[in-house]
């Protein structure tokens, strides 16, 4: 319950109509797109500018109040739902793109923009901003800083964090500060601006960002692989980039996904082999054309069963968006989907496929696998539902031992979709106790109150990974 004092504060500086405690207004920010996570803010705030941010975190601070700062809430790691209550900021006023210059080949905006539309900005100037996440028609630039997003382009081209010059941040006390700048070099102090992408919002808010742009590409092909073994596809994945071919788009959907996609899309996907891979490169046409070329023979020396070459961008965009809605069409099939990241070396995409599915068979579930397997980044996602206490029981272990084979191969247990309060319990298994402490230590020198976003990244309680399958 946030106190008359400070409520009363935090409306005198964003107005009543920016200040939001109905039953109603709190419940539709209780929650993100995490199964199984609500929980009611005391109050939604939505400041207009940097100032405003300012004054309201200086109250909050000074009052203890939770801060959780929340763009389009389609996060997966349930990094913007208020455990603590407090109040959720939102940045919908705060929605601009402020500038595209040229002659840096940068642009610079505000957190609430959404991500779609600075692709869409910067391309009409002949300019590229190559991440893409599955969300970014709906994501915001700051969701995306916040959780590093990453996207189908990653492979060749990145993650979020690879694109962030520059940031205006709010710091936990209300002070401002500005990182980076419009540079190709810089080396003044420490990174700040590194250490904000990724932080969750646990370290303090973001409220204006510089973007690297890059010239768009002259050319793009897109083509289909299809394979009736699994594990030749992730093969090829391998070979691809051993042959020193890096594409714009390397995925992988298994038959499960694929039947569930071509339902859902109906776009004429094959649904009677048992993976795809959807490749992409683009470039200066000749050097698309080769590589194309070479990664059709690739496919078809590791047995792919057809290799098509998409005949116009009409038909490459529909076979992106079939692979963009992996997510919705399995979400139909029960009322609740758990999807994750485990991330493992490319040269290990075939082993953790097939450790998915004797994982799967072991748990009795339905694990559904895809995602961007050009930079070993895949996505195992269960229909399940969460009122069946028993079977998400079984769900718990199986991603437990997912996560743990993930981490055995040489990865991690999330590749871009944040750590929040799904993953806070294994965190310890990827970074021991002295990363651990050593990451409090950063969090507990800039947020000693600890009012941005708490509960998340760090577990109260940590897992052992001895206990994993009993």
């Amino acid at each position: 319950m946030i106190e008359a004092l400070a409520k009363e504060k935090i409306i005198s500086i964003v107005t009543e109509q920016n200040y939001d405690d109905t039953k109603a207004g709190r419940l539709v920010y209780s929650y993100d797109s995490t199964p199984n996570y609500q929980a009611l803010p005391d109050a939604v705030v939505s400041p207009r500018n940097t100032s405003e941010v300012a004054e309201v975190v200086k109250i909050c601070n000074e009052h203890h109040i939770p801060i959780v700062p929340r763009g389009s809430g389609t996060n997966l790691c349930g990094g913007t739902c208020p455990l603590e209550g407090g109040i959720v900021m939102l940045f919908k006023h705060m929605n601009k793109i402020l500038e595209i210059d040229e002659e840096n080949l940068t642009a610079t905006v505000q957190p609430g923009v959404i991500t779609f539309d600075v692709i869409t900005a910067v391309e009409a100037r002949g300019l590229f901003y190559p991440p893409d996440p599955g969300s970014m028609k709906i994501s915001t630039i700051g969701g995306n800083i916040n959780e590093n997003s990453g996207g189908l382009r990653g492979l060749k081209y990145g993650v979020t964090r690879d694109y962030v010059m520059a940031l205006e941040v709010v710091l936990p006390n209300g002070e401002i500060i500005r990182t980076g700048g419009k540079l190709a070099k810089d080396v003044a102090g420490y990174d700040f601006t590194r250490l904000y992408v990724g932080s969750e919002g646990t370290l303090g808010i973001v409220t204006e960002a510089t973007l690297k742009l890059i010239p768009i590409p002259d050319a793009k092909k897109t083509m289909l692989a299809l394979y009736q073994d699994m594990e030749e596809a992730a093969k090829t994945v391998s070979k691809i980039i051993a042959n020193r071919i890096i594409p714009a788009t390397l995925e992988f959907l298994d038959q499960p996904t694929l039947k569930v996609v071509e339902d859902y899309a109906r776009i004429g996907l094959p649904t009677d082999v048992q993976a795809v891979l959807l490749i992409e490169q683009d470039g200066p046409l000749e050097v698309v054309e080769r590589d194309i070329l070479k990664i059709s023979e690739i496919c078809r020396q590791e047995n792919a069963v057809s290799v098509q070459i998409a005949q116009s961008e009409a038909e490459a965009e529909a076979l992106r968006t079939a692979r963009r809605t992996a997510l919705s069409a399995l979400a139909r099939l029960k009322p609740t989907t758990i999807l994750e990241d485990a991330t493992v070396p490319r040269s290990e995409i075939a082993t953790m496929v097939k450790a998915i599915n004797e994982i799967a068979l072991k748990y009795n579930l339905d694990i559904c696998t895809f995602g961007h397997a050009g930079d070993g980044n895949l996505h195992p996602t269960c229909p399940t539902d969460a009122r069946n206490h028993e079977e998400m029981e079984r769900v718990e272990k199986a991603f437990a031992e997912i996560f743990e084979k993930a981490i055995e191969l040489g990865g991690t247990i999330t590749g871009e979709h944040g750590v929040g309060v799904m993953k806070a319990p294994y965190l310890e298994w990827k970074l021991g106790e002295t990363g651990i402490a050593a990451m409090k230590a950063v969090k507990n020198a800039l947020d000693p109150n600890n009012i941005m976003n708490p509960g998340k990244v760090f577990a109260e309680i940590s897992r052992k990974r001895v206990k994993v399958g009993q």
